[in-house]
């Protein structure tokens, strides 16, 4: 197994350097298992939501689908992935101080990831405390 930083899926998703992307690419199509860690995942996703790229919604739930389903793509915890995936999806925006905001990708994974080790440690999922909003309309979340 090999593990890839951001910069490396995100010339592989943009394409927006021949050379980089291409290397990525190879690294792609030749490599037997290639772990996209949480971390890496959300850098992707906060780049490409960001100023410079805009990805909307269903952008992203493109990426992480494709992501998904690359046969030697791995994850930290798939089953997670899929979940936040889906919670992301289906977030409301709420009102706050600086407009409308809906819960983001890390919000869900965050949640997600809590319930799993919860459950593989078998521990009494309690909820996840946040004072963000939106991160509020997510299954599970509390205010402190």
């Amino acid at each position: 197994m090999i593990a890839i930083d951001t910069n490396v899926l995100l010339r592989r998703v943009l394409n927006d350097d021949e050379e980089q992307a291409a290397r990525a690419t190879r690294l792609f199509e030749s490599a037997e298992s290639i772990l996209i860690t949480d971390v890496v995942l959300i850098e992707t996703v906060w780049t490409l939501t960001g100023k410079r790229y805009k990805a909307t919604k269903g952008d992203i739930r493109a990426l992480v689908i494709s992501l998904l389903e690359e046969p030697n793509t791995i994850f930290e915890n798939k089953q997670a992935i899929w979940s936040a995936l889906n919670d992301f999806v289906a977030a409301i925006p709420v009102k706050t101080a600086g407009g409308a905001k809906t819960a983001d990708l890390a919000d869900a994974l965050i949640v997600n990831k809590t319930k799993m080790v919860a459950r593989d440690r078998r521990l009494a999922y309690e909820g996840t405390y946040t004072f963000d909003r939106a991160a509020l309309q997510i299954d599970g979340t509390r205010t402190p």
